[in-house]
């Protein structure tokens, strides 16, 4: 497996990170496209690295944090975006952490080395297992739209990215009773998202985490 299956966040795996080899094709594109398939099972189960280091218990999925993000994109008013594309962007945009993983800052693994692994993945996903169908062509177009980060729809999702990360953070937050997750908004930066309906939500989440827990 890309990361061993958390099950208890007070002993997160120890020792490097380590990736299952990628899948070798069969040429038979009915099997392939199970393996793909499946190969997203690990979306649902794999945890989010930092909730883990930071002892969260029954710690979010990776397909939980798109899939709220999806949702998010579907409440957005603004009339210059293509909303459907934003949708999709938010489904394949950590599409490559089912081979990789959710690498996190601290392991060590520098951002060109996380990039070349997430790339290698894709370009398994796409050709070895989705023989580089139309529809694998649509999910690499996509993928590769969000990491450019040049299009509205791409910038739009990296906020919708930062923002999920800091709603959790502070349902986390909320549970514990006290401001215990601090570095997650400061990586969010939500005074400075780029969009200004998405930066008006992270104000909004600001304001109530001063209601809720306020500075002492």
């Amino acid at each position: 497996m890309a990361e061993p299956l958390v099950t208890d966040p007070e002993n997160p795996p120890k020792g490097p990170r380590t990736f299952p080899p990628l899948y070798q094709g069969t040429r038979n594109p009915g099997v392939d496209r199970l393996a793909f398939f499946h190969i997203l099972e690990r979306l649902k189960t794999q945890k989010r690295t930092g909730w883990v280091r930071n002892n969260i218990s029954n710690a979010e999925s990776i397909s939980d944090h798109m899939y709220r993000m999806s949702i998010l994109a579907l409440c957005a008013s603004d009339p210059h975006l293509d909303i459907a594309k934003s949708v999709m962007m938010c489904v394949v945009h950590d599409l490559a952490e089912a081979q990789v993983g959710d690498i996190a800052p601290h392991e060590g693994i520098s951002k060109s080395e996380k990039r070349r692994l997430e790339e290698e993945a894709m370009h398994n996903f796409v050709h070895e297992m989705l023989h580089n169908s139309p529809a694998a062509q649509r999910i690499e177009a996509l993928y590769k739209e969000y990491e450019a980060g040049e299009t509205a729809e791409a910038r739009f999702v990296k906020d919708l990215d930062r923002f999920e990360m800091a709603t959790q953070a502070l349902e986390y937050e909320r549970t514990s009773g006290s401001r215990t997750l601090q570095p997650f908004f400061d990586s969010a930066a939500l005074p400075d998202l780029k969009h200004p309906e998405v930066r008006e939500w992270g104000k909004d989440l600001l304001d109530e985490r001063d209601k809720w827990l306020p500075i002492e």
